[in-house]
């Protein structure tokens, strides 16, 4: 595996800092499939190292409760996913194969246990590929230990609506990696900008 670009924060220069809004309780206190699309231009902040990481997002994943058979929560409550059914806007990150970190936002109303996986983005004053919820993770620097921060609070992980792009023409697909899940494979609940480079394949 290439050694990540982040690796070494002397080697690149600091990142611009993204201005803007936090994003507040209540735009994370929706269903996870509204939550989804309405994520797509927002801009993800780490910061880790004494720097600020900023990406924009450009594809998402919604899983929509206990009833989605894709969802973990289908599987009860575990402590693995307590801060699933929790408030909304908390990160909830856990490893994928017991060596990748992915990143997902709980949101709805307390106790609902979904939330939104941050599939792709796009950085934001650096140089990096994020065209996938591993290699995001893995660029962006977020690990195991910010699970469960609340991003409208963290000073670590946040989002913010900068402003500064059009609203994206977003559309759809199936979710990637969930051939188990019955019926629900085959669910569009899969949201990403048409016109960024930076989503991941399959379309």
């Amino acid at each position: 595996m290439a050694a990540s670009r982040v690796a070494n924060p002397a080697s690149v220069p600091p990142p611009r800092r993204p201005r803007g809004r936090r994003l507040r309780r209540a735009f994370y206190r929706i269903p996870a499939i509204e939550l989804a699309p309405a994520l797509l231009g927002k801009v993800l902040v780490h910061r880790v190292g004494g720097r600020e990481l900023a990406a924009r997002i450009v594809e998402t994943e919604a899983y929509v409760g206990a009833h989605d058979l894709a969802c973990h929560a289908a599987k009860g409550r575990t402590k693995r996913t307590e801060v699933m059914f929790g408030p909304a806007g908390v990160s909830y990150v856990y490893l994928i194969y017991g060596m990748y970190p992915m990143l997902n936002i709980v949101s709805g109303d307390t106790g609902t246990a979904e939330a939104v996986l941050i599939r792709a983005a796009e950085p934001i004053g650096w140089d990096a590929d994020l065209a996938g919820p591993g290699k995001l993770c893995r660029e962006m620097r977020i690990t195991l230990a910010d699970n469960a921060l609340d991003l409208t609070k963290s000073r670590k992980l946040s989002l913010v609506d900068d402003g500064e792009r059009a609203t994206p023409r977003v559309a759809t697909s199936k979710r990637i990696g969930v051939d188990y899940a019955g019926e629900w494979k085959d669910a569009l609940l899969r949201f990403y900008d048409a016109d960024s480079r930076a989503v991941s394949k399959p379309r």
